[in-house]
Order: structure tokens, then C-alpha cells, then sequence
């Protein structure tokens, strides 16, 4: 079966006539074909096959109607999993990326605006709570000494 390159209701024919766990294991020989390694939590996945197909399927649904060229969703792919700190994800878009054509300042300014995102996030978060705990200490519901000056 290999990869899905058809479409939706083609690769729904396909996994209901050969079943989940020989569509997932089609499917990891595949994606180990196309990229040299499958990731981690594909692995786990496959354990369970209809985990695997089902997270298979609503990758590709999204992919396969993406208007985005496959080196920004790439892009895309390596600020977000380097905002969110996965290390294996982020080596694994960022091979993919030069796979698909990013240059080497493309893959830096992704993660440079994912950091400049992520570091803005923990700041607007922490300023809020502060905030809002400024005059009582919404955890322990305890006035703050010495902010009444």
C-alpha cells in the first residue's frame, strides 16, 4: 500500500480493505523509505495500529489540503516544535525541511521567530498574573504586604 498519494476516500478504501495493522506498518515502511528513520511516537503508535491509521489520516487530510508549499509547512513544523521543546521533532522537520528545499538562514529564522514568540508568551502569561495576583494572592487568598503604599 505504501504512502498515501490518492485521495481521502481512496486511502479509506485502501485501510478498510487491508485493515489497520498492515495499513500502519505499510505506512512506517513508507515514511522509513522517504526519510531515513520514523519518528518516536510513530513507533508508539504503531503498537496500536488505529492510533497510528487515525493519526495518519488527519495528517494527511490536513497536508493534502494545505495551500502552503511542503518547505513552509516544514518551516512551520520546526517553530512549533521548537517553541514547544521537542528536540526529536524539531531535528526530524528540520532534515525534512532541507529535504524540501529550505536553506539554512529559512531553518534559523524559523526557530529565531519561535523563540521570539515563545519568549513573548511566557512574558504577556506572567505579567497577566501578576497582574491579577497584585492585590490579593489568588493562590493562598492573602493580601500582599506592603503593596497599600
Amino acid at each position: 500500500m505504501g504512502k498515501p498519494t490518492e485521495g481521502y476516500e481512496q486511502i479509506i478504501k485502501s485501510v478498510l480493505e487491508s485493515g489497520a495493522a498492515e495499513t500502519a506498518q505499510s505506512w512506517m515502511d513508507a515514511i522509513l523509505a522517504e526519510n531515513g528513520r520514523v519518528p518516536l511516537i510513530f513507533e508508539r503508535m504503531a503498537e496500536r495500529p488505529e492510533v497510528l491509521v487515525s493519526h495518519l489520516l488527519y495528517k494527511t487530510s490536513v497536508l493534502k489540503t494545505s495551500t502552503l508549499e511542503p518547505k513552509y509547512v516544514e518551516l512551520i513544523s520546526i517553530a512549533v516544535s521548537s517553541a514547544l521543546r521537542c528536540n526529536h521533532c524539531t531535528d526530524y522537520h528540520v532534515q525534512a525541511a532541507i529535504r524540501k528545499g529550505a536553506t539554512k538562514d529559512e531553518i534559523l529564522e524559523a526557530i529565531l521567530i519561535a523563540g521570539l514568540t515563545s519568549q513573548s508568551t511566557v512574558l504577556a502569561d506572567a505579567y497577566r498574573t501578576y497582574a491579577e495576583s497584585i492585590e490579593e494572592c489568588t493562590a493562598c487568598a492573602m493580601k500582599i504586604p506592603g503593596e497599600d503604599q
